[in-house]
């Protein structure tokens, strides 16, 4: 009778012990994560309590702003995992590639890294999806890719076109839900559209996008979300790629 009362979770109290993270920013100094090695190290230890088992550092490629590549991503990863111990973490690299007119370059010189197989991280700009995305996607796919794209609940010049999320799903997109867009971080909008894309079952996984300590405060804050179900099976789609 009195279940519309009942207290919603914690995020934190939501991700399992070992849990994957997709996406984050942990790299020291390569783009606007982390911004040396001491704080990666406390960034790792801090997620690791939150209980977070293996970790991908997926750092920002963005032409003019992160001109990143795979020689200076490992370069980061290596001088961060040197300082470690063995067996102390779990974490593997790869990218979060913006979609715009010199990413169509990068699929046809490059090899690009992927999350795991060929499972390559994207994103959009915030400002606008490029006019030519649906003819990126498909040169990504014909090179052997499979985009998941990073945080749609993000993106509000889809806010009102919820058909625009369809059509990037039958165009192949995977979708990848931020875990800090359930507590309202990003806004109300952001919970509301995170909310109709898991009741409407397109999303396909979930990733952390934790930057700086900031974020990991995020995690104490209270779900905001009607689909908790969905985020859990979502949460759980995660052991995919462990």
């Amino acid at each position: 009778m009195f279940s519309f009362l009942k207290k919603k979770p914690r995020l934190v109290d939501l991700i399992p012990e070992g849990f994957v993270d997709i996406h984050s920013h942990i790299l020291p100094g390569i783009d606007d994560g982390a911004k040396n090695i001491s704080q990666s190290i406390q960034l790792i230890q801090d997620m690791k309590n939150l209980g977070f088992g293996k970790m991908i550092a997926t750092p920002h490629t963005m032409a003019g702003v992160w001109d990143n590549s795979y020689e200076n991503i490992k370069e980061s990863y290596e001088g961060l995992t040197n300082k470690i111990e063995p067996g102390q973490s779990d974490i593997s690299f790869a990218s979060e590639y913006l979609i715009d007119s010199s990413f169509l370059e990068k699929i046809q010189s490059q090899k690009l890294l992927c999350l795991k197989d060929n499972y390559v991280l994207v994103e959009l700009s915030y400002l606008q999806a490029p006019t030519n995305l649906f003819e990126i996607l498909f040169e990504l796919q014909l090179k052997g890719y499979i985009p998941v794209l990073a945080h749609p609940e993000r993106y509000s010049y889809f806010f009102n076109d919820f058909k625009a999320f369809e059509k990037l799903k039958s165009a192949g997109c995977l979708f990848q839900l931020n875990l800090m867009s359930t507590v309202g971080h990003y806004g109300a909008d952001s919970v509301r559209i995170a909310d109709k894309l898991l009741r409407e079952k397109v999303i396909d996984y979930v990733g952390s996008d934790i930057h700086h300590a900031g974020h990991l405060e995020v995690f104490g804050k209270s779900v905001r979300i009607k689909n908790l179900s969905q985020f859990e099976v979502k949460i759980d789609a995660n052991k995919f790629f462990k």
